[in-house]
């Protein structure tokens, strides 16, 4: 459902006092404020409950922007900002000196995107500067893609929510470091890394593979996106033996498959996920949430396949997880 334009408006007014306002954007939720308001800033990882050195992404309307917030801006920047902008892209580069160190957690580096939701891109016009946004959620608890998932997560605490709907892209930005002549691949997300480096024509190091990452940015932590129900991931032939032990020690069972379960559906709660990866992004923290609420006391994930395709959401899956087999 949009927001009318009152709620709009007393949202921009809200965010010009230094308070907090929940965003919809095409990946998550998004917790609001003036990014260069330090005790606005500061309200998000109170309420968030947020290490004060995990830095946050800023938010703005367009590449227009970019020289407010970076310096030194390379040329595959550029190139980033206008192929895939507005949308889940975080590009990381140098910050310009007076951003914020709470915005950074201290480094040389700021996180910037321009999110295509139209509800939260009329925003970010009006309000003309940069929004500094987490997943509206408590710290490393499931990200938020409807509204009512940050109304259940905050309670008495909720600011202002703009509900904008259930969000397209349902797991968080891709986030790709150009500080380095190199382009590096941090976190991956709705921009997949094929069409990234198609468009600049070279390869992303990635993280994970070279062991070099030294920036601290969102969603890096081994722990992160997870339900409060204990999650269990792995391969249906690792699984099925765990959820046997877990039935004969009288748990109460829930089950997201890949596709059909083969195994035996006693005594559980079967979810089917979707074989298409944009699907199961779209639906898996809102299911995660759903079961949340449901009084089982364990989850057991089967993964998807291990393949390109499906790299952002194992990403999610692999932090999320309380245990892996």
């Amino acid at each position: 459902m949009q927001s009318d334009m009152s709620e709009l408006e007393l949202a921009l007014a809200r965010l010009k006092a230094g308070e907090l306002v929940a965003i919809p954007t095409e990946t998550v939720y998004g917790l609001a404020a003036d990014a260069a308001n330090l005790d606005a800033v500061a309200r998000i990882f109170a309420l968030k409950g947020r290490p004060a050195d995990h830095p946050v992404i800023v938010h703005i309307a367009s590449s227009q922007q970019l020289n407010d917030w970076a310096l030194g801006i390379p040329a595959d920047a550029w190139k980033l900002a206008d192929a895939f902008w507005p949308g889940p892209l975080t590009l990381i580069l140098r910050r310009q000196p007076h951003v914020l160190d709470a915005i950074t957690g201290g480094q040389d580096t700021v996180g910037l995107r321009a999110p295509s939701h139209p509800l939260t891109h009329e925003l970010l016009k009006r309000f003309g500067g940069g929004l500094a946004a987490p997943s509206a959620n408590r710290f490393g608890h499931v990200s938020p893609t409807r509204a009512q998932h940050v109304r259940d997560e905050f309670g008495a605490d909720c600011p202002l929510v703009l509900d904008g709907g259930p969000c397209e892209v349902g797991v968080e930005s891709t986030i790709v470091s150009l500080i380095h002549e190199q382009p590096t691949l941090l976190r991956p997300g709705g921009i997949t890394r094929e069409a990234i480096e198609a468009l600049l024509g070279k390869s992303l190091t990635h993280h994970t593979d070279s062991g070099t990452a030294k920036i601290r940015t969102s969603g890096l932590l081994d722990s992160h996106y997870s339900p409060r129900t204990h999650l269990v991931t792995g391969e249906y032939a690792h699984l099925q033996p765990a959820i046997t032990q877990a039935r004969a020690n009288g748990e109460k069972l829930a089950i997201l498959s890949f596709g059909p379960w083969a195994g035996d559906a006693a005594t559980s709660a079967i979810h089917e996920m979707p074989d298409n990866p944009s699907e199961y992004a779209r639906l898996i923290y809102d299911k995660l949430r759903q079961i949340d609420r449901q009084g089982y006391t364990i989850i057991f994930l089967q993964l998807p396949p291990a393949t390109p395709g499906w790299l952002a959401v194992n990403d999610r899956l692999r932090r999320a997880a309380h245990t892996r087999i």
